[in-house]
């Protein structure tokens, strides 16, 4: 099916350790129903080739830059998905953004001015001598517990080290404190506490569920499409004044 240009377009935002290759899934879903979409990939978490040696490695903000160099790319009305950690420079990279009328975060960090990654979950940043993070090591179970074991496989095989420094740097300006919002609660979550999905959610206009782990573009990637429409034609309000 060829996508309605009379749609808004989707603008997908990956995680950490991940890369826009994890949405081809859920592309190939929206493109069957109509929907637009392109992908971007975060400089944090895909550094070019030589870069891990100790020099300045991305953080959330060149995260942001780049969000907001893919939206200028793009016809027409953008709603903005953003996945886990994606929901950190999407929040701010939203912020004035003329095109976009709506932010999504699925099982995603929907930060307020001043916080971080960091500061929302605390702890240790764990730090391979690179400044970069290493993915979990039990990241199967953890990232793709329902996901099928090939997908998984391939999936576990493509993560690369994620900038700590996009753990710590905080977000300048919320955007969804202006854009319509909506949240999606991964019910069966192993990374990021489903309880934990919906106290940020509260910030969110319109919550949705979804009875999936972590990364529901790969273990349901039709289902979510179909939500992400949803939400795209009838769920996302007026913008609040």
């Amino acid at each position: 099916m060829n996508a309605d240009t009379d749609r808004p377009a989707f603008l997908l935002v990956h995680g950490a350790w991940h890369g826009a290759w994890c949405w081809d899934s859920l592309r190939a879903e929206l493109d069957a129903e109509g929907w637009r979409s392109d992908a971007v990939d975060l400089p944090s978490a895909n550094p070019p080739v030589g870069r891990l040696d100790g020099a300045r490695s991305a953080g959330m903000l060149d995260d942001a830059d780049a969000i907001r160099d893919s939206l200028r790319r793009i016809d027409g009305p953008v709603v903005v998905v953003a996945h886990s950690y994606g929901g950190v420079p999407a929040t701010e990279a939203t912020a004035g953004a003329a095109n976009v009328v709506g932010v999504v975060y699925l099982a995603g960090f929907q930060l307020d001015a001043g916080e971080s990654m960091f500061t929302c979950l605390g702890g240790h940043v764990p730090d391979d001598g690179t400044g970069h993070a290493p993915p979990y090591e039990d990241a199967r179970r953890i990232l793709f517990g329902d996901v099928p074991e090939a997908d998984a496989e391939r999936a576990v095989a493509r993560l690369r080290p994620q900038s700590t420094r996009a753990f710590t740097e905080r977000v300048t300006t919320a955007g969804w404190r202006t854009v319509p919002s909506s949240y999606v609660v991964c019910d069966r979550d192993q990374a990021l506490e489903p309880s934990r999905q919906r106290e940020l959610a509260t910030r969110a206009d319109s919550v949705h569920r979804l009875p999936s782990g972590h990364s529901p573009f790969l273990s349901m990637p039709r289902r979510l499409a179909t939500l992400l429409g949803r939400i795209a034609t009838s769920s996302l309000p007026t913008p609040r004044r």
